[in-house]
Parts: C-alpha cells; structure tokens; sequence
C-alpha cells in the first residue's frame, strides 16, 4: 500500500498498463483538505475487478472471458478500511480511467462528509432560474422530481437532497479531472439528458476550487472555446 503526499491511499496490482508516473499524478490531484474525510477509503488500480460473485476478485492481467465477467469498480471492506477496486483494463484511455477514479472519490467524500451548504444554495439557485441541463442523470432526474410539485407549493424535500449530493459529486469530479487531464467538456455528454450550460457549471466548478484548493503542482483554468 503506498500512500500519496496529499495522504490518500492507494495501490496498483497486476498488469494495469499504467505508468508509476501518471498515476501518482491522477491520484496526487485529490486535494489533500479532502484527505481527512478519505483516511480510511483505499484506492486499488487493478486490471479487472470481477462482479459480484458473492466474494471479492480481481484479475492480474486482462482476458476477453474476464473481460466480460468485469465491472468498473467494486467496492470491499477490510476491517475498518474502505477498499475501492478500479478496473484499468475496461477503460480506452487515460481519461475514461480518471474520470472512473475522480467519481468515486467524490461519491467516497460525500458519503464521509457531506455536501457544504454553500454549494447547495448554489446549484438551488440554478435549478430555480431553471439553468438548462444538470451534470449527470442522477442530478438530472432528482433535480426534475424535486420541483415537480403538481402546482403545489412544497418542494420534494428528499429529492431535493438527492439533488444536492450528485449535483455536488459531479462537480467535485469534474474539478479534480480538470487539475489532472485536458479535455473538453462535452466529452462528459450523456444522451438522456441535456448537459448543464458551460457558464452555470463554470461557477460550481470555481464554488468548488474555493473550497478545495489545488495542490502544488496543480492548476485549476477554465478555457472557453470561441467561434471562429
């Protein structure tokens, strides 16, 4: 097991097909204030993690059979560790792998540590501007159940909440992915639903960098592409 300067845990096995180098970089781009709410979660960059079978399993190196057996992740528990096995071999490129990593640090921190209250005055008040889009299905369709009232004036309080958590789990992703990896945000579009306006997600993203400053050797930037 080794641990990263910003202090998350982490470990690669097997045949992973990733450098020593990029990934320290992937995990050193976790914000080290986020570290407390992560100590007892531990990060394994495994080949294949192999769906539930009823025990934990993972795959040294890559087959077309184990392949079809695999999942994105699996989640374990050793003692009083939190163990998270990320599959390197289903993903096509650096990306896809970081995007997989960032997304459940970001759920694993929520689930320790809750969602500031800052941020969900924030993303609220999108929702009541009716910005267009959200972040992912889940903020998506809890978003849409929260303010489906039926002309009533009571707001969908458990929904709401929903709402709160993936709006922020996506945010906080998206922000780590952006301090290890260029790329452009409609590489995150999903078809069943309309991706959030690049302004409204801009202003959670810099929320978010305010409350979870880069690392050394990190940089936060948001670049908007203009027509010709």
């Amino acid at each position: 097991m080794l641990r990263a300067a910003n202090g998350l845990s982490y470990a690669p096995w097997g045949e992973t097909r990733i450098g020593e180098t990029d990934l320290e970089r992937l995990v050193g781009a976790v914000p080290s204030v986020m570290s407390p709410a992560l100590k007892n979660r531990a990060y394994y960059f495994v080949p294949l993690a192999i769906a539930d079978t009823g025990e934990t399993l993972v795959a040294p190196s890559y087959t077309v059979e184990l392949g079809d057996r695999a999942v994105c992740h699996r989640n374990t528990s050793f003692g009083t560790t939190e163990a998270v096995f990320l599959s390197t071999r289903l993903v096509e490129d650096r990306f896809g792998l970081a995007f997989e990593f960032f997304i459940n640090v970001a759920h694993n921190f929520v689930e320790a540590a809750g969602v500031p209250e800052s941020f969900s005055q924030l993303v609220w008040s999108q929702a009541e501007a009716q910005v267009r889009g959200e972040t992912s299905q889940d903020a998506w369709e809890s978003r849409r159940r929260a303010q489906d009232t039926n002309g009533k004036k009571t707001i969908d309080e458990r929904a709401r909440g929903t709402f709160y958590d993936a709006s922020f789990s996506d945010a906080l992703a998206i922000y780590m992915l952006s301090l290890a990896v260029d790329f452009d945000y409609h590489d995150l579009r999903e078809r069943e639903y309309p991706l959030l306006a690049a302004p409204a997600l801009a202003e959670r993203l810099r929320h978010v960098a305010s409350l979870f400053p880069p690392n050394s050797g990190y940089e936060f930037q948001i670049l908007y592409r203009r027509k010709g």
